[in-house]
């Protein structure tokens, strides 16, 4: 039985639910793989099996389904960085090493890039909503660091022969290097380098990448 005739023989609330969430799915799924601007609402439903009014009904408008899946996706991102932070700070006695630091913050998306992991459509969309998302997005882009305030504050405390304005400005650049890491700008550093940089395991990614954001705190 196909998603929309499981929908349809579902009680209403559960029916709404299902809606939802096979909207949110396919609308990732589109976005990630074509990008927002050239995706429309019809062909969201249309490849969902839904009626073409359930985006509004449930999102007010494609603006607003983009920013409910780059919320919870984020959200989720968040979530696990935090998690990492926790794991190296009770690891290091409440005192993490900058190295450690770094790795919560960058782990988590490098591995959601791997190419069989289950959040890599995910990513995929976060990468397409940073840069072609409405003003809700960038509004969240340029004003919401408490994500980011953890890794601040365990940097400083890391690091407190280092001007706090130096801090931040090497975590600025640390996050320009991780925000910069997608797939095409490596398809160009492979061309650049003439096959040289082709990198297949995320472990040995992270680790270059870890070596160049540690040694940009440390020097």
């Amino acid at each position: 039985m196909t998603a929309s005739l499981l929908i349809d023989a579902a009680p209403e609330a559960e029916r709404d639910a299902a809606t939802k969430a096979v909207v949110l799915a396919t609308a990732e799924r589109l976005f990630a793989e074509l990008g927002l601007r050239a995706v429309s609402v019809r062909d969201i439903t249309a490849t969902a099996g839904v009626n073409l009014a359930s985006v509004n009904y449930h999102f007010g408008s494609k603006d607003a389904l983009v920013f409910e899946i780059f919320r919870r996706r984020t959200a989720e991102l968040s979530r696990e960085r935090a998690r990492r932070l926790h794991q190296a700070i009770d690891r290091h006695a409440g005192s993490p090493p900058v190295r450690a630091i770094l790795e919560a913050l960058i782990a988590p998306p490098l591995i959601w890039s791997r190419t069989d992991h289950e959040r890599r459509t995910a990513l995929q969309f976060i990468i397409r909503a940073r840069s072609e998302g409405g003003e809700a997005v960038r509004e969240v882009l340029r004003t919401d660091v408490s994500h980011l305030r953890p890794f601040a504050d365990a940097l400083l405390a890391a690091l407190p022969d280092l001007p706090a304005d130096e801090v931040y400005w090497r975590l600025h650049f640390t996050l320009g290097m991780i925000h910069n890491n997608r797939f095409a700008e490596f398809d160009r550093l492979h061309v650049l380098s003439g096959g040289a940089t082709r990198e297949g395991e995320a472990e040995r990614l992270l680790a270059r990448m870890l070596d160049f954001a540690e040694a940009g705190f440390l020097r």
